[in-house]
């Protein structure tokens, strides 16, 4: 057997044991009596595969969206999850199109939860998508504090072509940035002809998460544009209110 493998097991079937509660390096590394070293880069590697998630340097670790995907298991950000199931079935029900609600981890996007419309024609997107790329990944930049955007931009760049219209460095960037700090929602249409409208999901102070509805642009274009932006937000803020 290939004990680098084994101990990955081990970490992952060790968290899994209790998937509501986050583990410090230190805890998963004694009582799996494994080297810190060994564990700390073990743990790395699940990490930057997704299917371990770092809370923050005191609270640890939990598991990550691809341990969940694996089996399709809705438990990924539950608490987020449960706050906002009942309001994306009144949203897709009202608006009568899909509606996603979102996250960002490194610079991907990534879907946490989908409620599907009965639309004949549907409008799909990728589970994971690039920040910069989806409506749900710039507004969730855009409302990041100064010091953490300036974090991200160093770490991950600026949007490479054609990942965001009008943006080519960071002025067009900020001014974008700007515009959706102003306007409280970002909106995106690709090259596909879809439109994304995504609002922000609090948590206290902080937007942890963005509800979004997205639709062939000649559906958009046919509605009343200002009534599915306030049906959207209202969304997002009774889900905002039970996360408090």
């Amino acid at each position: 057997m290939i004990q680098v493998i084994n101990r990955a097991f081990d970490i992952l079937e060790y968290i899994a044991k209790e998937p509501d509660r986050s583990k410090a390096l230190g805890e998963i590394a004694s009582d799996l009596e494994l080297n810190a070293g060994t564990c700390a880069n073990i743990i790395k590697t699940m990490v930057a595969r997704k299917y371990l998630e770092k809370i923050d340097k005191q609270k640890g670790y939990c598991l990550g969206p691809m341990a969940y995907g694996l089996t399709g298991n809705e438990g990924y950000q539950k608490k987020l999850v449960d706050a906002a199931r009942e309001e994306m079935e009144i949203l897709t029900k009202k608006t009568n199109e899909n509606s996603l609600l979102c996250m960002i981890r490194e610079d991907m996007r990534i879907v946490v939860h989908k409620v599907q419309s009965n639309n004949d024609l549907q409008a799909n997107t990728a589970k994971e998508k690039r920040v910069y790329d989806t409506s749900s990944g710039r507004l969730l930049i855009a409302l990041l504090s100064e010091s953490e955007l300036e974090k991200f931009i160093e770490k991950y760049g600026l949007p490479a072509k054609d990942e965001w219209d009008s943006v080519s460095d960071r002025k067009s960037l900020m001014k974008q940035i700007n515009k959706i700090k102003k306007e409280g929602y970002a909106s995106q249409v690709t090259k596909n002809q879809i439109i994304g409208l995504a609002f922000p999901v609090y948590q206290g102070q902080k937007a942890i998460a963005s509800l979004s509805v997205y639709m062939p642009v000649f559906r958009y274009d046919s509605v009343n544009k200002q009534e599915i932006l306030k049906i959207i937000k209202k969304a997002a803020d009774r889900i905002s209110k039970k996360l408090d």
